[in-house]
């Protein structure tokens, strides 16, 4: 009466449908945890502030940055991705972000640390803006889980200012 085929099509289904009903619960449940992520970012020291030959301003900072993202952890996280960025308007933009860190934290373990380190990436503002600007680090994470929606959130540490002439 039924031909293995028909049985192994029902067999299937039921596995795909029992494996998409586990998944939509994992999601689900990265949704009633509340993390309560911490950051604090020094600006040690202006290693250079100058103006380059084109015009723009380059900022190089000796960093401190700490983190404790554990709580961004559940059994549905894979990885984090979490980066500082600086922040601050000019005239010409009400946002200016520059990515000056970034790292991938692929484990609980690891999602706690304190490093010292210069940015990683350039710090440069198209146009003299930079002297005696006012900005913001902003540490920003993305939270990957294994299975659902991506999320991300981020700290805003205000009150830092970049000299007035250049170094």
């Amino acid at each position: 009466m039924h031909s293995f085929g028909y049985r192994a099509n029902a067999l299937l289904t039921f596995a795909i449908t029992i494996l998409a009903l586990m998944c939509a619960m994992a999601s689900l449940s990265d949704t009633l945890s509340s993390p309560s992520p911490s950051s604090q970012v020094q600006v040690l020291n202006i290693n250079w502030f100058q103006k380059q030959p084109n015009g723009n301003d380059e900022v190089s900072m000796t960093l401190n940055i700490s983190a404790d993202l554990q709580s961004l952890f559940t059994w549905n996280t894979k990885q984090v991705f979490v980066f500082l960025a600086a922040e601050y308007e000019t005239s010409k933009n009400s946002l200016n972000q520059i990515s000056l860190w970034d790292a991938i934290i692929p484990s609980k373990e690891r999602a706690k640390f304190w490093i010292h380190t210069s940015n990683k990436y350039r710090f440069i503002d198209q146009g003299s803006n930079l002297r005696s600007k006012e900005f913001n680090l902003t540490m920003h994470w993305h939270v990957m889980p294994k299975t659902g929606k991506m999320s991300a959130n981020k700290i805003v540490m205000p009150g830092y200012r970049l000299p007035d002439e250049y170094i």
